[in-house]
């Protein structure tokens, strides 16, 4: 990297970089917690031979702190999906139940929002919808950070609002839906790099029009890719450089337009994982009358303080679900 060459294309760089520093969050939190289970067992070896009261505590106080380090590591080496590591879009819809559905969805805009800060991640606002009288009819988010993507992948659904309305002038109770959707956020533009390699380029005589110029030079060029196995031919030109040129330039179209489709295929293939915002497909129910809990239908994790949960705090959802299905949600891996 410290090399002048390295930077010659921009784009590439900027890959090998994001690749490293996805690397670092690894290896340095690793070696860290490598040295200071070295230095505590040091210790222990020593308290052996010359117990001290407050040197044991102080052991037991790192043992602990070790402990806790080591169970978030190993949380986060669930995150191997090759996505994980990105940035994340979180596409936000009210489902049915009008404005109860619209104020629903605000609300878990902000509960994102609030996860995101509690972790030191950046939000965005890219789009939004606002609801007629209240809330929003939609919205979506980008969260910037490393693994914000992993981490979020498993609230994609449809979540669940139960509560006494405040738009309700009788007060009765109100079930309303809203729809969760996580993308990573990669680059939009589509950056088509063909190596010398993978390029067989045959010349021949060109035929048809061109005057006894044509028949005379193999300035005809044929260009195969070898890995996609297209095949691009020019001969309008007289020099075969420029006919060589122009096929290059058909060849790119053509693999921009096929990588084009692989991402829309993807996103089809995402789109069609999303499931009818109603009753009876929520992945989590949030209720607030008669009494307060949120509930994982996927992981059967149970949080009593559904306030607490709304200002952000869905990291126990995350964790769990995490734990017993690993990263795969997302289709992303």
């Amino acid at each position: 990297m410290a090399g002048g060459a390295f930077w010659n294309s921009q784009e590439r760089a900027k890959e090998v970089v994001a690749q490293v520093k996805s690397l670092r969050v690894w290896i340095e939190p690793f070696d860290k917690l490598w040295s200071r289970s070295q230095s505590a067992l040091e210790m222990d070896e020593m308290l052996e031979a010359d117990p001290d009261p407050d040197m044991i505590a102080e052991v037991e106080r790192e043992a602990s702190s070790i402990r806790e380090e080591t169970d978030a590591f190993k949380l986060k080496s669930l995150l191997q999906g090759r996505d994980d590591w990105r940035d994340a879009q979180v596409e936000i819809s009210a489902g049915a139940g009008g404005t109860e559905a619209q104020d629903w969805a605000q609300m878990l805009m902000r509960m994102y929002t609030r996860w995101a800060e509690r972790r030191g991640y950046s939000v965005e606002i890219l789009d939004m919808s606002e609801g007629e009288e209240a809330g929003i009819k939609g919205a979506v988010l980008e969260i910037k950070g490393l693994y914000s993507f992993g981490f979020l992948k498993p609230e994609a659904g449809v979540h669940r609002l139960v509560r006494i309305s405040p738009f309700d002038s009788q007060a009765r109770r109100h079930t309303s839906f809203a729809s969760i959707f996580v993308y990573p956020v990669v680059d939009n533009e589509i950056n088509i790099e063909i190596r010398d390699d993978d390029i067989k380029m045959d010349v021949f005589r060109a035929s048809g029009a061109g005057g006894q110029h044509v028949n005379k030079t193999s300035s005809a060029v044929r260009l195969t890719h070898i890995p996609s196995g297209i095949v691009v031919t020019c001969q309008q030109e007289r020099s075969q450089g420029k006919n060589r040129a122009t096929a290059m330039k058909q060849l790119k179209n053509r693999l921009y337009q096929l990588e084009a489709e692989k991402q829309a295929a993807v996103k089809a293939k995402m789109d069609a994982n999303k499931q009818d915002v109603s009753f009876g497909s929520q992945i989590r129910s949030y209720v607030f009358q008669p009494y307060t809990m949120v509930n994982d239908h996927r992981t059967e994790l149970k949080i009593t303080d559904v306030q607490k949960v709304m200002d952000g705090a869905i990291d126990p959802f995350i964790e769990e679900y995490l734990k017993q299905h690993g990263g795969a949600k997302g289709g992303m891996a």
